[in-house]
């Protein structure tokens, strides 16, 4: 989650030298050049983990090259701060991608590699339920101030809308000081919200859920458990939530049960398809991962940056908390 950051394609920027802006340019065309063995120190102990060896390194290069082929020019290049760390961002075109390429690096301290991915530029999924209204009532699913990392309607506010299921879902998670961590996030313990008690969002009975996944080590996911650990609610007129990334054993309702709004479900933790700890949270319209329509959820009685709203959608940048 924490380093996938995408953004809409614009005209191309003219983007002041800096030390963020001069390290990427470099480390990009190292890798396009297939130095790989240059660039394997340079990585966090937690990058080179989740990559296992510089051998993979070499063969995710060889992988772009056969699938994108080479770069012919570049269509923006921005830099920003993101979760404490310094960002180059670089849309570029390809010879053989149809679509724009996104070229992300993000470094910490000492210019650490500290993430890394090369993609396609993603585009809004077309849905039918933009102007959908859910029958339930919603309360935001914790107590407390959470940051929204991801949630909005567009690609720049939330990667998770390129797809019809997750087309409205939400990440979200806990900021301190503009951190989401104490030191360098090397244990799940380290995250603030790590945890932290979850609670149903609305009634509704216990449609399915998953409480023996282990918990990742931060920056190692778990592509085969993309939910982790999770609890899926029904909410009646066909309207399911989906919460993941569960602590393991933490889960406290069992298939069938009957919940109330903001009874607890469980802790927030880091199993599944996910970089470090937070929640993810979507409404959609069956039990059935991957295999529903995304539903607009609509919060109630919560405060946005400290201003009361009565009903809405928080967005991304966003720190809220129930009122």
């Amino acid at each position: 989650m924490t380093y996938l950051i995408p953004l809409a394609v614009a005209a191309l920027l003219q983007v002041t030298p800096s030390p963020t802006l001069e390290q990427g340019r470099a480390l990009t065309s190292a890798f396009y050049e297939g130095k790989t063995e240059t660039l394997w120190p340079r990585l966090s102990d937690r990058m080179r983990q989740a990559l296992g060896s510089a051998d993979n390194l070499r063969a995710f290069r060889e992988q772009v090259r056969g699938q994108a082929g080479v770069e012919e020019a570049v269509v923006e290049e921005k830099v920003e701060k993101a979760d404490g760390l310094d960002v180059y961002l670089r849309v570029t075109r390809f010879s053989k991608a149809p679509v724009p390429v996104l070229v992300q690096w993000a470094f910490g301290p000492g210019g650490t590699v500290e993430g890394f991915f090369i993609r396609p530029v993603a585009q809004e999924a077309a849905s039918e339920r933009l102007d959908y209204t859910p029958k339930t009532v919603l309360r935001l699913p914790f107590t407390g101030r959470w940051f929204v990392f991801w949630g909005g309607r567009t690609i720049a506010q939330n990667y998770h809308a390129s797809t019809i299921d997750q087309r409205f879902a939400y990440d979200i998670l806990v900021y301190r000081e503009g951190r989401s961590h104490e030191g360098e996030g090397r244990g799940n313990e380290d995250y603030y919200c790590f945890g932290q008690k979850l609670l149903a969002p609305a009634a509704g009975v216990v449609a399915a859920l998953e409480n023996e996944i282990e918990d990742n080590v931060p920056g190692v996911m778990n592509g085969q458990k993309p939910m982790g650990n999770h609890v899926i609610l029904d909410h009646g007129n066909g309207e399911f939530s989906f919460l993941c990334h569960f602590r393991k054993g933490t889960v406290a309702v069992k298939k069938g049960d009957a919940v109330k709004a903001g009874d607890f479900l469980g802790e927030c933790g880091n199993s599944g398809n996910s970089s470090e700890p937070h929640l993810h949270y979507h409404l959609q319209d069956t039990a059935e991962f991957q295999k529903g329509r995304g539903l607009p959820p609509v919060f109630e009685d919560y405060q946005a940056d400290g201003t009361p709203v009565a009903r809405g959608e928080p967005v991304k940048g966003q720190t809220v908390e129930p009122r």
